[in-house]
C-alpha cells in the first residue's frame, strides 16, 4: 500500500478542508501521470491522495474580456483541441499537443504539469511566452503569481501540494498585431523529454515591419523556463529584416546558458536556438501576413 488514505473531492473547498484536516501528510492528485510513478518509487511518500479529477470547477478555457482562462484541471488534449486557443493563443495549443502521449495527454492537466516543476516542460514554455499568471489557493486565501515563480529550484514548486492548489492560468488574449509561436526538437516525436523548445509572443506595427513588443521562452536552461530579455530588449523596435534576426540569434547565444545532458550537448542546444528562434519569428510574422525582408 502506498498511501492510507484516499479521497475524491467535488469542490476546491472540500479539497482545502481535507489538506487542513491532514496537517501535511496528504498531497493533490490531478492526473497523477507524473505523481504515480513518484510515488511507486519511493520518491514521494504521503500518508493519504486527494484526487481533484471530479471537480468541475477547474476544467475550462474560456475568454473573459480582454483574458483569457484555463483551468488548472483541463487536459493537455483539451489545450491542444481548443479553437480558442488555435486561433488566439497557438503557441499553448501547439505545446499541450507535444507532451507524452495520447493517453497522457488525455489524463495529464496543465496544473499538474506545472506543479511537476520541469523546466522544459512544454506547456510551462508556453505559458512563460504569453505572461501567464497562476491562481494559487490555500490556508491563507487566494494569490497570484507569475509563472516564473513557480519554480524555487531544480523539480522544486513554490506551490505545496500538501497546503494549496494551483485553481487557473490567466493572460491576456493576444490582440490585432499579435501572434505566437512554438518550437520543439526531441530524440523522437512522443513519450521524450525536449532537448530544446522555445515559444515566442510578439507584436508588430500596422504594417507588420517593425516589432513592436517581444517575448522569448526558452528550455530547458535552467531551473525554470528561461525568459530571454537581453534578446527581447534587442529586438524592440527593429525592422523585421534578416539582418535583425541575425543579430538576435548572436544575442540569444550569448544570453542563455545550455549544459550537457542526456538530452543534448550544449553546442548542439545553441546552434539549434539560433534556428528556432528564428523560425519562430518567421512563423509568427507570417501568421501576420507579414515578412521578414532581406
Amino acid at each position: 500500500m502506498y498511501w492510507e488514505n484516499y479521497y475524491l473531492p467535488e469542490t476546491v473547498d472540500e479539497v482545502l478542508k481535507h489538506l487542513k484536516d491532514s496537517n501535511g501528510n496528504t498531497r493533490i492528485m490531478a492526473g497523477g501521470t507524473d505523481l504515480m510513478i513518484l510515488v511507486r518509487k519511493g520518491m514521494v511518500k504521503t500518508q493519504g491522495i486527494i484526487d481533484i479529477g471530479n471537480i468541475k470547477e477547474l476544467k475550462y478555457i474560456r475568454e473573459e474580456g480582454k483574458y483569457i482562462k484555463i483551468g488548472a484541471l483541463t487536459t493537455h488534449s483539451q489545450l491542444a483541441e481548443s479553437a480558442l486557443l488555435k486561433k488566439k493563443a497557438r503557441v499553448l495549443a501547439l505545446a499541450a499537443g507535444c507532451v507524452g502521449s495520447p493517453q497522457i495527454r488525455n489524463a495529464g492537466t496543465i496544473g499538474g504539469n506545472i506543479v511537476n516543476a520541469h523546466s522544459a516542460a512544454d506547456t510551462a514554455i508556453a505559458l512563460t511566452a504569453l505572461n501567464a499568471q497562476a491562481r494559487i489557493k490555500g490556508p491563507e486565501g487566494e494569490k497570484e503569481k507569475p509563472l516564473s515563480e513557480l519554480y524555487t529550484g531544480v523539480g522544486k514548486s513554490f506551490v505545496d501540494p500538501t497546503k494549496e492548489i494551483i485553481t487557473e492560468f490567466v493572460f491576456e488574449t493576444p490582440g490585432e498585431n499579435e501572434s505566437t509561436a512554438f518550437m520543439r526538437h526531441a530524440k523522437r516525436k512522443a513519450l521524450a523529454l525536449p532537448i530544446l523548445n522555445l515559444g515566442v509572443w510578439l507584436k508588430t506595427n500596422s504594417g507588420k515591419n517593425i516589432l513592436e513588443d517581444v517575448r522569448i521562452a526558452v528550455g530547458p536552461m535552467d531551473y525554470k523556463p528561461l525568459r530571454a530579455v537581453e534578446t527581447e530588449n534587442m529586438l524592440k523596435g527593429q525592422p523585421l529584416t534578416e539582418k535583425t534576426l541575425k543579430s538576435a540569434q548572436e544575442t540569444i547565444i550569448k544570453e542563455i546558458k545550455p549544459r550537457d545532458s542526456f538530452q543534448g550537448r550544449a553546442a548542439y542546444k545553441t546552434d539549434m536556438v539560433k534556428v528556432f528562434l528564428a523560425r519562430a519569428i518567421v512563423e509568427a510574422v507570417g501568421d501576420l501576413g507579414g515578412r521578414i525582408d532581406g
